[in-house]
């Protein structure tokens, strides 16, 4: 009989997702008391991690009825729950002072370690992963919401080959079958018939004409051509092919494409595509098909009371969102040479967008609870939302409504998340394959913000 692990869960793994306990099958779940103890003082907290915490107090309160949460409960999945009171008199290095929380969990994970239990120490915190390493204690972060490591993950696109003749059929007929093309493996010099991605963006290159290449999708069915590909969107030109799939997808109405996510590195131009794409949707396209343009970012986190600080919730975030105003420059004048030159008729027109309400800026803890109509909502910097905050998001997405996530998920500067465990990674892995979802994942190459940002893209 396959022993069972034992699950030491430190307190930021309930934090951040109250329905861990039930992420470890049949296993042993540990909760320390020194992590109720951390999840108390989050109990009156008008904050995400707040309601988190409550719920996380309802669920164990709701276990306590059905037995000894000292002794353990059986969970549904056919585990076992308990609270460890136990282990204070475990050695720790003389260096480590006991009474710290993270030393606390420490010594239950090391005395049940001695007891002979395969322990694992289940953290987002990397030190303390760290330290559980130092004492021969497996740690590692929460399994369930993690992506593949970046460099496989699903980037939404893909290099294919065709016989010429296809090739040619493509140009005239508007159409291919999946199994028309095909990858090349370099180690095996064999073609390889790949199984093609619902609104996965594709490369057509001809297996004989270096020369003959085509821009595509595949709808589910047939490889099709992109409907957007001369639009110049508020005069934006794509200038690569990924930015021409970006364009494809962010100009897709929001019955096709309702969710857009949208991973690269700085420079490629993600956040000023989206917006825009926004504003022709807004200010020129006949027959609006939005209310306004929403925009948030994380900087400003989606469990952040903002409400101490002074002014209107527009004068508190506005320091977060001076990127996007950066961006908003550029698109109200086009013109390089003239555009800085006065300051003052170049703000009138970033506000009158503001002032007119064709682009609302919020906090993202405002979003919580509510059911958006008809709107065209970017979060930019989506890579630093945990996947339960990107969850909280798409499902608020009302009919009419259009949202935009973009983000660098080697950008990160939430203290918890890393390339896996962020909410634009997770969002990515498991929206891919929805008809209602679109993905591109741009590379350093089609950085066009500069010859510096290239550079600095390339060799950084």
């Amino acid at each position: 009989m396959k022993k069972k692990k034992t699950f030491v869960l430190d307190t930021n793994i309930l934090l951040h997702s109250p329905y861990a306990i039930y992420a470890f099958e049949d296993n042993h779940i540990v909760i320390p008391e020194v992590v109720l103890e951390e999840l108390d003082k989050f109990k009156k907290d008008n904050t995400e991690l707040g309601a988190n915490a409550r719920l996380v107090a309802r669920i164990i309160d709701g276990l306590r009825e059905k037995g000894n949460l000292n002794k353990g409960i059986k969970l549904d999945t056919g585990g076992k729950l308990r609270i460890e009171m136990n282990y204070h008199d475990v050695k720790l290095p003389d260096s480590w002072v006991g009474t710290v929380n993270d030393n606390r969990i420490l010594k239950v994970c090391k005395g049940l370690h001695e007891k002979g239990e395969k322990v694992y120490l289940i953290s987002k915190d990397m030190f303390i992963r760290i330290k559980a390493d130092v004492l021969g204690v497996i740690a590692q972060d929460l399994l369930k919401e993690q992506a593949p490591v970046y460099d496989e993950q699903y980037q939404g696109r893909m290099d294919v080959y065709a016989e010429e003749d296809k090739i040619q059929e493509f140009y005239s007929q508007g159409r291919l079958l999946p199994e028309d093309v095909y990858q090349f493996s370099l180690t095996t010099r064999k073609h390889v018939q790949e199984e093609l991605v619902v609104n996965q963006f594709l490369i057509l290159h001809s297996n004989n004409n270096e020369k003959q290449t085509a821009l595509a999708r595949f709808n589910g069915k047939e490889i099709v051509p992109l409907n957007y590909i001369q639009e110049h969107p508020f005069g934006i030109m794509p200038r690569n092919a990924g930015q021409k799939f970006m364009q494809e997808a962010l100009m897709l109405d929001a019955d096709i494409a309702p969710l857009v996510i949208i991973k690269g590195p700085a420079g490629t131009a993600k956040t000023f595509f989206s917006l825009a794409v926004g504003l022709y949707k807004m200010l020129t396209e006949t027959g609006r098909l939005y209310r306004k343009i929403l925009v948030c970012r994380p900087n400003v986190k989606f469990d952040e009371d903002i409400g101490f600080l002074p002014g209107t919730e527009q004068e508190k975030i506005a320091p977060f969102l001076r990127p996007v105003i950066d961006n908003l420059e550029i698109l109200s004048d086009n013109n390089e040479n003239e555009r800085y030159k006065n300051e003052k008729c170049l703000k009138d027109k970033i506000d009158e967008l503001f002032d007119r309400d064709i682009i609302h800026t919020e906090a993202i803890a405002f979003i919580r609870g509510r059911s958006i109509v008809k709107q065209y909502v970017l979060i930019d910097e989506a890579q630093n939302l945990t996947p339960k905050q990107v969850k909280g998001i798409i499902t608020r997405a009302g009919m009419g409504t259009k949202i935009i996530l973009t983000g660098d998920p080697e950008q990160i500067d939430h203290p918890f998340l890393d390339s896996r465990t962020n909410g634009l990674s997770y969002a990515a892995e498991k929206m891919k394959g929805s008809p209602l979802c679109f993905q591109i994942t741009l590379s350093d190459e089609e950085c066009e913000r500069s010859n510096l940002a290239y550079e600095g893209a390339k060799r950084l």
